[in-house]
């Protein structure tokens, strides 16, 4: 089985701070991985080049069998829109729009038609449990559903995998273990290649593997 990410190598510093110092990391597809470590470990600066944010300073980067590294800027954005979705701890839901309208906006950006991305954005809030919630605007959610509808913008594209960071940290305990199943869910219903940056032991102890980072390094 090919892997949907291959890393190797993979270094970044800031200044004279080398904040990754030679990883390397692959998941395969339909594969949940969860990256865990103290503050400071280096997590987020992988996570943000794993998902073509940042440029690392060396190593290579192979996501769904496309060399990255080796993509230009508007190719880069391109490939970032089609094979990757991404969910913070902080939704970035547009206040103005619905929750349809939040999850059709990366797909009408990507070129799909309108009547498309209305049908993927309203099966996608389905599968969230949000069949109810289309027309609600941000604020009329709860912190939960709003991280629902995140997690749906994210998907609308069809990505090949889907990068979460801290995708719980702002959640109530009750509302935490309905994200975490919904992470679950949606790999066995879309087959989704899954790596989530957390510092939830519940989170990290459900997923297929869990990898700890301290000072650049996995451990």
């Amino acid at each position: 089985m090919e892997a949907i990410i291959d890393a190797r190598g993979i270094r970044k510093s800031f200044g004279t701070l080398e904040v990754l110092k030679g990883i390397d990391f692959h998941a395969d597809p339909r594969e949940v991985v969860a990256i865990v470590g103290p503050s400071g470990a280096g997590k987020s600066t992988l996570l943000q080049i794993l998902g073509t944010l940042s440029a690392p300073d060396g190593g290579s980067l192979c996501i769904d069998g496309t060399d990255v590294l080796a993509l230009k800027d508007d190719a880069l954005a391109s490939f970032r829109g089609r094979r990757i979705g991404f969910v913070f701890q902080a939704h970035h839901l547009l206040p103005e729009f619905t929750a349809r309208e939040n999850v059709m906006i990366p797909a009408l950006i990507a070129g799909v038609p309108m009547k498309e991305a209305r049908t993927r954005a309203e099966r996608l809030l389905g599968e969230m449990g949000l069949e109810g919630r289309l027309d609600h605007k941000p604020s009329e959610l709860s912190g939960g559903e709003q991280q629902r509808v995140a997690i749906a913008r994210a998907l609308v594209d069809e990505p090949a995998v889907l990068f979460a960071d801290e995708p719980t940290g702002n959640l109530d305990s009750v509302t935490k273990q309905e994200i975490h199943r919904l992470f679950f869910d949606l790999r066995d219903k879309l087959g989704q290649t899954i790596v989530i940056v957390t510092h939830d032991p519940e989170l990290a102890a459900l997923c297929d593997r869990t990898l700890t980072m301290k000072d650049g390094r996995f451990i």
